[in-house]
């Protein structure tokens, strides 16, 4: 799959990570329901390459379902094994350079320009700019696309639907976004405030498309 135009194209990114993996399941399927194309699920949730594989089969092959928290070549391997199209690290990380070999995308995690460069250098197809909210929310999204105005920031953490907005303002080209989107579902929680959440998080990136 090409992650780049994926995430230029529908700009959310949804992040599921649960300790319970039917409602981990459900909460990814109410998800593609509801129009969220992109969809990660971290592998430090319960069963997690499970839930992917359950996902995979009940979503189909080309679905744009992938795996978060990469640490690894073998977290990278058993990803791809479960069904994964693409790949998130936190940081740089093996994940990287093995999600190239295995010809997998990567969005790779980064928060320094140090680790940009590395990110670039390793093949990264896009940077996850994490913790953003904690690095200085769009501010510092801003400040980094002076030194790089033409990369693909997809900033995660703390991102609720105002800041979804203002990240796309200051140039990002999608959201990953957990617990302001996901809330308890993963946990066996309500379904419908996660639709409605996910309808609300969708007019955000929506009304922001650019060409």
């Amino acid at each position: 799959m090409n992650l780049l135009a994926a995430l230029r194209a529908h700009r959310l990114l949804a992040i599921v990570r649960g300790s319970d993996p039917n409602a981990a399941l459900t909460t990814v399927l109410t998800l593609a329901e509801e129009g969220v194309t992109l969809i990660e699920v971290s592998l430090s949730g319960r069963d997690a390459l499970d839930v992917i594989a359950r996902a995979r089969t009940a979503l189909g092959p080309d679905a744009t379902l992938g795996a978060g928290t990469v640490l690894s070549s073998d977290d990278a391997r058993a990803a791809q094994k479960a069904g994964a199209a693409f790949l998130v690290t936190p940081g740089v990380s093996d994940g990287i350079a093995t999600g190239r070999e295995l010809e997998l995308p990567v969005l790779a995690g980064v928060m320094t320009p140090t680790d940009i460069l590395q990110a670039q250098r390793l093949g990264a197809d896009a940077l996850k700019l994490f913790p953003a909210g904690s690095a200085g929310g769009p501010g510092y999204l801003r400040d980094l696309r002076g030194p790089f105005p033409d990369l693909p920031f997809v900033p995660v953490g703390g991102v609720d639907a105002p800041a979804a907005a203002d990240y796309l303002r200051e140039g990002a080209i999608a959201v990953g976004v957990g617990s302001p989107l996901i809330g308890d579902a993963a946990e066996g929680g309500d379904l419908t405030a996660l639709r409605e959440r996910a309808r609300a998080f969708l007019d955000v990136v929506r009304a922001d498309a650019r060409p």
